[in-house]
Order: C-alpha cells, then sequence, then structure tokens
C-alpha cells in the first residue's frame, strides 16, 4: 500500500495484490502492514490479530535506559547559545542599540515615569497598602525586565487589578503583601521553567472580559469611600455598597467636590492627544504647529501627574497647622527601602493599653490564608502582560514562557525591596508604545524616575488629596468595563455569553478566585459537551454498480464522553436503512481505550443482524488503538476498493 500525494496524513492509498504494503505518514516515517486478503474474490484487510501496524517500538526497559541520553541531551541543549540568547533577550537588541533607540526610549521611560507615579500611589490605596508601597514595587522590577523582557512596550509594576487581587488575599497586611509578593513571582518563575504559559488557554475571551469587567467596577466601588470622603470596607461588591450606603450621609463637601472635578478634568484632558492642529500629516505641519501638537499629546498623556501636582498645590496651600480641607494621603517615608529578605511570618503587634492589635501569623498560616490565590494571581498577571505583547506584537509570535519569567524574577526581586505583586499594565504600555519606545531600555529611565521621588519628592505627597487619587483610578477603569465586545459576541456566538456573564455576576457576588473558576469551569463543561456530542454527517451513496451503502462522518475524535452518543447514533441509522455502512474516520484524528470498547459493542451489534460495517481512512495512531484491544474490523483507503468489497459481501452474503 503506498501514499499518493493528499492533505490528510493517511487519505487514500491504492490497494494492491501483495500481502506486505509500506505506509508513509507526512514526518517521513514507514509503517509495516502485513495484510492477508479477507476473501479470494475481495479486497481490503481485516484488522485486529491479522495484521499489526508496527512503529519499530522500544520495550519497556530500553525505554528505561533511554532516559539518562535524553537527559544529557536536554541538559546541552539549555546550555546552547540559541537558548541563552531566548531567554536573555537582551544579548539580542543590545549589540544592534544606536542613537535613535537611545532618544526613543528616553522619552517613552520619563513620560511613563510620569504616569506610573501617581498611578503607583493610587494603587496602594486599591491595595490597602500605605502609598510607599506601590513606588517599592515600581522600579527594581523596571530593572529587571531590561534583561529578561521579550517585549519593548512592558512596564512592570503595580497594577488595578493585581493591587484588588492582593488587598482580598493580604487584607491591607503588608507582610503577606510582600510576601505574596515573593510567591508570585516564585510560582511564575517556575512555571516559565516548566513551560506552563499555555494554561492562559483555558481562560477564553468571554471569561476575560466578563472577569476585566467585574473587576474594573469593584475598583471603581472601592475607590467611592475616598472620593465622598467617608469609611467603607468590603471585599466583595455587594459589600462594599452595602457600606457606602451606611455611610453616605457622612459625605465631605470638600473631598466630593475636589474628586468629581478632578474625573472631568481627567476625561476632558484624555481627549487632547486626539486634537490635531494644522495637516493631518506631519510631514505638511509647520514648526510651531508640531510644537503644539506635541504639548497636547504630552499633557494628555501625563494627565495624571498633572492632576496630582496641581491638588497636591491645593492641598498644601488650605494646610493650616494640622487642619486638612481634604483628606490626605498622609506621610510617605523617604528614600529607598532597605533591601531585605521578604517576611516569612508576621509578628504579633499591640497598642499602648497592650491589646493586641494583630497576633502572630506563622508561614504556614501565611499560606492557608493566601490559599488559591497563589495561583489566581500568576494567572491572571501572565494575562495582563500577554495582552500587551499581543497588542503591541505587529503580528510577531509572542513567548509566554518567557514574560513568566521575566514577570517571575521582577516580582521576586521587588519582595525584596518591599514591593506588593506586579505586572504589565495595558494602559502604560500604550503609553509606552505612543512614546515610542525602541527597547526594554525605557524601564531604566522610568525606575531612576520613581528612584528620583523616593528620595526628593516624598516629603511633597503627604499633601495630595485622597479624592484626587480616587478620580484618576476612576478615570482609568471605566474604560475597562467591556461593554463593546458584547455586541461581536451576540452576533459571532451567543452562548459565549453564558461563561461572559456567569463570570461578571459571580466576580461581582463571591471572591475573585472564585469568580473566575466558574467561568473556567463552565468554559471547561461546554468543551465537553461538544466533546460528547460530535457531529456525524450522513449520505447515501451507491456503488458504480448499483449498490446501496450509507456513508457516515463523524466531525472529531473518540473519546470516551463521545462514543456511547456515536455508537447509538450509527446503530440508529443502520437499523433505519439496514444497508451496508461504512464509517468514514478521516476526521477522526484520536482515540481512547473506552473508544475501542464501544466499536467493538458497535461491530458485535452490527454482525448479530448480518449488516455489513466498514470503516474507511483510518488513521494509523487510531488503528494503534483498536489493535491493542482486539477489534475485528474491515478498513479501507480507496473508493473502488470499497466498492468492490461492498459489491461482493453484498453478492456472497459475506457476514460483517
Amino acid at each position: 500500500m503506498s501514499r499518493t500525494s493528499s492533505d490528510t496524513q493517511l487519505d487514500k492509498v491504492q490497494i494492491k495484490s501483495a500481502s506486505v504494503y509500506n505506509i508513509h505518514g507526512l514526518s517521513g516515517s514507514q509503517h509495516s502492514l502485513s495484510v492477508p486478503p479477507i476473501h479470494k474474490d475481495v479486497p481490503g484487510y481485516r484488522g485486529s490479530n491479522e495484521f499489526i501496524l508496527t512503529d519499530d517500538k522500544q520495550s519497556t526497559m530500553d525505554q528505561i535506559k533511554s532516559i539518562g541520553p535524553w537527559f544529557r541531551r536536554k541538559c546541552k541543549n539549555v546550555c546552547r547559545r540559541k537558548i541563552l540568547y531566548k531567554r536573555v533577550p537582551v544579548l539580542n537588541w543590545l549589540p544592534k542599540y544606536n542613537m535613535d533607540d537611545a532618544v526613543g526610549d528616553l522619552v517613552a521611560g520619563i513620560t511613563v515615569g510620569l504616569t506610573v507615579i501617581p498611578q503607583a500611589l493610587a494603587y496602594s490605596s486599591i491595595a490597602g497598602l500605605p502609598a510607599a508601597y506601590g513606588l517599592y514595587g515600581s522600579f527594581v522590577g523596571c530593572f529587571v525586565y531590561i534583561l529578561l523582557g521579550s517585549c519593548k512596550d512592558v512596564p512592570m509594576g503595580p497594577t488595578a487589578i493585581a493591587s484588588l487581587l492582593t488587598f482580598q488575599a493580604c487584607d491591607g497586611v503588608w507582610q503577606r503583601a510582600v510576601l505574596l509578593c515573593f510567591l508570585t513571582g516564585l510560582i511564575e518563575l517556575l512555571m516559565g521553567l516548566f513551560g506552563l504559559g499555555f494554561l492562559i488557554d483555558f481562560v477564553s475571551g468571554p471569561v476575560s472580559s466578563g472577569f476585566t469587567s467585574a473587576v474594573s467596577l469593584i475598583i471603581l466601588s472601592s475607590q467611592v469611600k475616598d472620593l465622598l470622603g467617608i469609611v467603607a470596607k468590603g471585599n466583595t461588591f455587594i459589600e462594599q455598597w452595602s457600606s457606602i450606603i451606611d455611610d453616605i450621609h457622612n459625605t465631605q463637601v470638600g473631598d466630593a467636590l475636589m474628586g468629581f472635578i478632578c474625573i472631568v478634568v481627567l476625561l476632558l484632558m484624555r481627549l487632547l492627544p486626539r486634537i490635531k492642529v494644522g495637516p493631518p500629516d506631519a510631514c505638511d505641519q509647520s514648526v510651531v504647529q508640531k510644537i503644539i501638537n506635541k504639548s497636547l499629546w504630552l499633557i494628555g498623556t501625563a494627565r495624571n501627574a498633572i492632576i496630582v501636582v496641581v491638588c497636591g498645590g491645593i492641598g498644601a496651600a488650605f494646610y493650616e497647622n494640622g487642619k486638612q480641607p481634604f483628606r490626605m494621603i498622609g506621610e510617605v517615608p523617604s528614600g529607598l527601602p532597605s533591601v531585605q529578605a521578604p517576611p516569612f511570618s508576621v509578628p504579633e503587634m499591640k497598642d499602648a493599653n497592650g491589646t493586641i492589635i494583630q497576633e502572630y501569623e506563622s508561614f504556614g498560616d501565611l499560606l492557608q490564608g493566601l490559599g488559591s490565590m497563589l495561583i489566581v494571581i500568576p494567572l491572571i498577571a501572565l494575562l495582563e502582560n500577554i495582552a500587551i505583547c499581543k497588542a503591541f506584537a505587529d503580528g510577531k509570535p509572542v513567548d509566554a514562557t518567557q514574560e513568566l519569567i521575566a514577570i517571575g524574577v521582577s516580582n521576586i526581586a521587588n519582595s525584596f525591596v518591599q514591593g506588593y505583586p506586579g505586572t504589565g499594565a495595558l494602559s502604560r504600555g500604550a503609553v509606552n508604545n505612543a512614546s515610542g519606545v525602541r527597547t526594554p531600555f525605557g524601564g531604566l529611565y522610568t525606575g531612576i524616575l520613581v528612584i528620583l521621588a523616593l528620595l526628593f519628592f516624598t516629603p511633597y505627597f503627604f499633601y495630595i488629596p485622597r479624592a484626587a487619587l480616587a478620580a484618576i483610578i476612576i478615570a482609568a477603569v471605566i474604560f475597562m468595563i467591556e461593554v463593546r465586545v458584547v455586541k461581536p459576541m451576540w452576533r459571532s456566538k451567543k452562548t459565549d455569553l453564558i461563561p461572559g456573564i456567569a463570570t461578571f455576576i459571580a466576580c461581582l457576588a463571591l471572591p475573585l478566585e472564585y469568580g473566575i473558576l466558574v467561568g473556567i469551569g463552565l468554559n471547561i463543561l461546554f468543551i465537553l459537551y461538544h466533546a460528547a456530542r460530535p457531529k456525524i454527517h450522513m449520505d447515501q451513496a451507491v456503488t458504480p454498480c448499483g449498490v446501496k451503502y450509507l456513508m457516515l462522518t463523524p466531525d472529531r475524535c473518540l473519546i470516551f464522553p463521545s462514543v456511547d452518543y456515536v455508537r447509538n447514533l450509527i446503530n440508529k441509522h443502520g437499523l433505519k436503512s439496514q444497508i451496508p455502512v461504512v464509517i468514514d474516520c478521516t476526521h477522526i484524528y484520536g482515540a481512547d481505550f473506552t473508544a475501542a470498547q464501544v466499536i467493538d459493542t458497535l461491530i458485535k451489534d452490527f454482525k448479530s443482524r448480518n449488516q455489513l460495517l466498514l470503516f474507511l481512512n483510518l488513521k494509523p495512531s487510531v488503528g494503534n488503538v483498536f489493535e491493542g484491544a482486539d477489534l475485528e474490523y474491515r478498513v479501507f483507503y480507496d473508493f473502488e476498493q470499497l466498492d468492490k468489497a461492498i459489491r461482493e459481501c453484498r453478492r456472497k452474503s459475506i457476514p460483517a
């Protein structure tokens, strides 16, 4: 049996009279197929013990002995130059670095730095931590990503989603947050080393949209208390709004007025980069027009920093001897954080009266408290990071494994300077890209700017109103609510809305880790349902000599959830037609032992009523599974020979 040129792995093979044939797969491997005739007048061949499909299988002992050489080959491959350049991407672009790259990175790094400083201060409040911790996690990761990052547009640092997850996991205890940063980075690094980046494939687009939209609403709700100057607590959306309603009568007019004005100004400033003075083509603009357009773009991009400076100035102007016209973020420790190992326990703390305000927690207690967040946060961090890489990849492939390694090492390094978990932020990534960043080296200038802020500007952070930071967060996360995906999802496939809406509702009502697990679980159920209910195309065909037969074509592999359903359908059509049945296995690319057992039962069903059942275009891999279960079946790879077999079997009444 020699293979003809075709698109499938084994489509139509001309059957010859010889008793031994060769099957050549796409990979070039050769299989020996020993075929005795079914009948002297009937071409084709039987399955089971009458022929064996071999592929030079090794014995168990030989496979065990091959482990050592395999391991040595893997170790040798790790030390290859190609792998080194792949896992340390800076070696690829640094030798080609030029002055244009340096200028682009400088402008982008400073611009992102002006964005990350106010965001870091604001995100700290989402995480329930003092403002300084946001800055602590915003510079070391930038330096590490320069060496290991594969995407020029990713700015490492705190994000809104990571901050909210940190708050739900750590409840404002900084020791837990720093340890969470270390463990998150360690898990991300291990996932990268073991190539587990594929896990994000289990988070579908609808689930991701539902999760992001719910998180955006929760973050927005968490900032309402600072916007109105009231006190409110709660982890879930419902708890937060219940607490807000209970204390809304204590709204501070000054905070509310400043907060709402800041939101309106920020939304208007967001439109400035879209305004163009002069001709649309930059080449046709005069020098003055270019300066005006660049200035509008810079003001719009640095809007968060401008709002912080202006509102901080207002807060300082109205501050008198401890009297605060607005609720301010308070004192931020000056200087860089001390470099030390992350805390592996939480010490007991007492107030002046000896009352315990914080109980001692061992490392085991901390691990138990963090729970599933140790898996959820790394996955969400990878999702955020990959979203940036894909958005600005320009068609290039994204290396999820390398990104896991980069953000993992960055988080481990951040934990040694008291940072909490972070990743690449899409909003800052857009600023980075629009600023003309050329390489990951732009992170150097962003990190330096954060260091300068910690060294010289922390005394002035005291006067920044909390309402202004709340306005910055609200004006940013309101655009993360992905309403725009509902309409195309409805048009494309309406059932995709079910896991998306379920994830959205679950994340609002339950802790976030349970919410996203609900979405992933529903997605898996949908996948299993489709796997268990394959489509079977039915055609009634006629041989050239006029013998009718039924051609049934399943559209996917045979695995245990679907085989009983397939058997019942085939039996149903076979009983109804009472003519020979041919199963076209062109699309059956895999099978398991349960499927083989059920197919064996199906063959016996047809034999019991003396009805012919044949197989067409069976893949070698599926044949191996059927052989292992000792199935007695007939398979063909050519329509001419199939027609002849049906005609002869029909004429001679050869049993199936």
